[in-house]
C-alpha cells in the first residue's frame, strides 16, 4: 500500500513547496494537495478571510503546476487533495470548483469536499451534482467525507451529514455516480457520541471507499494525531480495509502533530509520520 500524507500543517512552517519536498525525503509516496489557504475561514466572524496566498490569486494554476513540477522531481505524486471548507459559506462554496481545477494540475485523481455538516443527502447531493460535470470534464472524481458537531457543554461529538455509516451511504446513494466516492476519517469515526465506528464505517462503504484520512484519537476527541499514539485499534480498521479489498492510498492526516514543530524538527516529526504510515502499509502484508 502506498502512502501519503497532508501538507497543510507542515507548509504553515515552510509553504507548500518546501513541504513536498521534505514529504518525499521523508519516504512518502504521495501528498495530499490541502487547499485550505484557498479560503481560510474566519469561525468567529463565519466569513473567508482574504490572503496573499497564490491559491487565492489569479495564478492559482501556475500554482499548482509547480507544486506538481516539485513533486515530479522528488519522484512522488498528488494523490489526492482535499477542498477549503466550510461550504455553508457561500464564498467558500464558490471555490469548489477552482479546487478542482488545481487537483487536476497538480496530478491528483480525487477532491475531497466536505459535506453542509447540517444538511440532509439530499440537500448536499444538489451541492455534489452542480459540481460533478466539471469535475468530470477535469478527470477529478469528488469525495465526500464523514463529519461531526459538537457539544460544548458536554465536550462531545455530536451527528452530522455522514457521520454514522447508515447516513454516509445514504449520501453516496443519493448521487448515485462513479466519480462521486467515500474518503473515510478514521479519527471521526471514532469519537463516541456518533454511534459508529471506522470498521464499520469500511465494511458498509464497501467499493465506493476509495481515500483516508488517518489519525488517531483518545475515542472521544478530535485529535489528529499520529497513529499509534493514541488509543484507535489499527490492528482492526487495517483488517476491514483488507476485507473490502481497499486499493487506494493510506493517507495521514495527523495535522495536529506537526502543527506545534518548529522549523528545527518538522523534518524530523514527518520522518516519524512517515514510519507510521509504513507501519500500516506494511500490515497489509
Amino acid at each position: 500500500m502506498k502512502t501519503s500524507t497532508e501538507i497543510a500543517s507542515i507548509a504553515k512552517h515552510i509553504g507548500e513547496e518546501a513541504a513536498v519536498e521534505m514529504v518525499a525525503k521523508a519516504g512518502f509516496d504521495a501528498f495530499d494537495f490541502s487547499m485550505f489557504e484557498m479560503g481560510r475561514y474566519n469561525w468567529t466572524t463565519k466569513s473567508m478571510l482574504k490572503t496573499n496566498h497564490p491559491l487565492q490569486s489569479n495564478d492559482y494554476l501556475a500554482f499548482a503546476r509547480k507544486i506538481k513540477k516539485i513533486a515530479n522531481d522528488n519522484g512522488i505524486i498528488c494523490n489526492q487533495s482535499h477542498a477549503p471548507f466550510p461550504i455553508c459559506c457561500p464564498e467558500i462554496l464558490n471555490l469548489q470548483k477552482r479546487a478542482i481545477e488545481c487537483t487536476a494540475e497538480a496530478g491528483g485523481a480525487i477532491c475531497i469536499i466536505h459535506p453542509d455538516n447540517n444538511k440532509s443527502a439530499e440537500e448536499n447531493a444538489e451541492i455534489y451534482m452542480e459540481l460533478l460535470p466539471f469535475a468530470k470534464e477535469h478527470g477529478v472524481k469528488i469525495a465526500t467525507e464523514n463529519m461531526f458537531n459538537w457539544d460544548i457543554e458536554k465536550n462531545c461529538a455530536l451527528p452530522a451529514a455522514c457521520s454514522d455509516a447508515k447516513s454516509f451511504l445514504e449520501h453516496i446513494k443519493a448521487v448515485n455516480d462513479p466519480f462521486f466516492v467515500a474518503c473515510l476519517d478514521i479519527g471521526h469515526a471514532e469519537m463516541k457520541g456518533l454511534n459508529t465506528s471506522a470498521t464499520e464505517m469500511i465494511h458498509t462503504l464497501g467499493a465506493h471507499l476509495q481515500a483516508l484520512h488517518i489519525h488517531d484519537n483518545d475515542l472521544a476527541h478530535d485529535s489528529h494525531q499520529i497513529p499509534f499514539s493514541m488509543d484507535i485499534d489499527f490492528n482492526a480498521v487495517v483488517n476491514a480495509l483488507k476485507a473490502v479489498k481497499y486499493n487506494g492510498f493510506l493517507t495521514l492526516e495527523a495535522d495536529r502533530y506537526c502543527g506545534n514543530a518548529t522549523k528545527d524538527n518538522i523534518f524530523s516529526k514527518i520522518q516519524q509520520m512517515s514510519a507510521a504510515a509504513k507501519k500500516l502499509s506494511d500490515m497489509f502484508d
